[in-house]
């Protein structure tokens, strides 16, 4: 009896969009005759369990990174958290370590997690964020996180090497002595036919870390109230108790859903509100979907994102703070994402047989 090679793949639990993004890769590892071992915390730990649940997993220490109420001071949040992401990633690689050891893994897979990474196997850094926006520190922002990713045998980058881009100058740099492959759009979504008639006139999927998604979704379940059209709310917690109270009979609501169902939801909706996200986009792009964005403040990663779709005619946005309903009748006169997604290419895979 041949052994399947083991490969360890972990996503940061920042939102689900790490988790979510790594599905199509954990579903082509299981086609290519690997076993997938999942390593996480949080609710992409959880998401993942639910997504595959025969798969064994392991929950590695959480950075404990949130969000700030008002965006202007995320950027000191972050660096306040420093040490303490510091700490949690030298307890990162002891238990990777351990898990290698373990289960015998033979390369690894790792989602923007900086510890996940060994000397001994092939290592693989997924990320859109070679460069790391954060306004005047970009410079240094950006390095550190190439001097991360150096640490890795190769980075692999969801985006095409060549225009039209979804990442744009995220992705793309002009020099660099990093092992970059281009590995193409990653969706766990399906692209179908558009219905006839649509089920929901509007979609709303929440998403990110708090408190900022409580706030976004606080301030739509208010504008909902002098909303007479379909609608639904997809909250994006997993692990949550509390039920989100709204009195409108045309407003259904889900903590969250899985993939199959999810992309069935999306087809489904005429319009889609959303953060502007990269796995979030992917998500859209591959469902050729007409999106308003809301970044997330003080991220300046997704308000780049949202100002280049708006320029690109793609997808409006407007900041959080200023959004009312009335903002949706832009979307009139953009044109929403017509993408061809690219299928994972499962030669990848061969670098997990390089060490």
């Amino acid at each position: 009896m041949i052994c399947k090679k083991k490969i360890l793949i972990a996503p940061l639990n920042w939102g689900l969009g790490h988790a979510s993004r790594c599905i199509p890769i954990i579903k082509a590892l299981l086609e290519a005759n690997f076993e997938p071992i999942i390593a996480s915390d949080g609710e992409a730990l959880t998401l993942l369990q639910k997504e595959f649940p025969s798969l064994k997993t392991y929950t590695l220490p959480s950075y404990n990174i949130s969000y700030t109420k008002r965006g202007f001071f995320l950027k000191f949040k972050l660096l306040q958290k420093i040490p303490s992401v510091y700490k949690a990633v030298k307890k990162e690689r002891e238990k990777v370590a351990q898990i290698i050891k373990k289960e015998a893994i033979s390369g690894i897979i790792s989602d923007n997690r900086f510890g996940v990474f060994s000397d001994k196997i092939p290592s693989v850094y997924i990320t859109h964020q070679l460069k790391v926006l954060s306004g005047l520190t970009t410079t240094i922002t950006s390095a550190l996180h190439q001097h991360i990713i150096k640490k890795f045998d190769e980075c692999w980058v969801p985006d095409v090497n060549k225009n039209p881009t979804l990442s744009g100058k995220l992705s793309h740099l002009k020099h660099s002595n990093i092992r970059i492959k281009y590995i193409g759009g990653l969706s766990r979504f399906k692209p179908c036919k558009t219905p006839k008639k649509y089920k929901y006139s509007l979609m709303i999927l929440l998403s990110g870390p708090e408190p900022q998604r409580t706030l976004l979704e606080t301030k739509l379940v208010t504008e909902l109230k002098n909303y007479d059209k379909k609608t639904l709310i997809v909250r994006g917690v997993v692990n949550r108790k509390n039920a989100l109270d709204i009195q409108a009979e045309n407003v259904d609501v889900v903590d969250y859903l899985l993939s199959e169902e999810l992309a069935q939801k999306i087809h489904q909706s005429e319009l889609v509100i959303s953060r502007s996200g990269y796995s979030t986009i992917m998500d859209m792009a591959a469902l050729n979907k007409k999106v308003f964005f809301i970044p997330t403040p003080g991220q300046v990663e997704q308000e780049y994102l949202a100002k280049k779709f708006n320029l690109e005619k793609i997808a409006p946005y407007c900041k959080q703070h200023l959004f009312t309903l009335k903002e949706l009748d832009k979307t009139k006169y953009y044109k929403g994402f017509v993408y061809k997604k690219e299928v994972f290419d499962k030669k990848l895979f061969n670098f997990f047989e390089s060490k």
